[in-house]
């Protein structure tokens, strides 16, 4: 997914950031940013949240990389 690594290389992030900040193992990373493996839906969730997107952008549901408003964490 090639809007997956635009982005994280955008932030200035590696893969191995990417797991630290999502819990996704550096190899599956990988893998899903190749698209040689689907992501699952708490992935995508994580993964828009580290990038900083939205999950509509991450499935090419829309070309806008910029996020919904989120709702407040308690």
């Amino acid at each position: 997914m090639t809007k997956m690594r635009e982005l994280r290389k955008a932030l200035g992030y590696t893969q191995i950031k990417m797991q630290f900040l999502t819990g996704i193992d550096q190899s599956a990373y990988s893998k899903l940013e190749l698209g040689k493996r689907n992501m699952s839906f708490e992935q995508c969730r994580q993964i828009a949240l580290a990038l900083k997107t939205s999950m509509d952008y991450l499935a090419d549901l829309t070309d806008d990389p910029k996020p919904y408003p989120r709702k407040k964490q308690p």
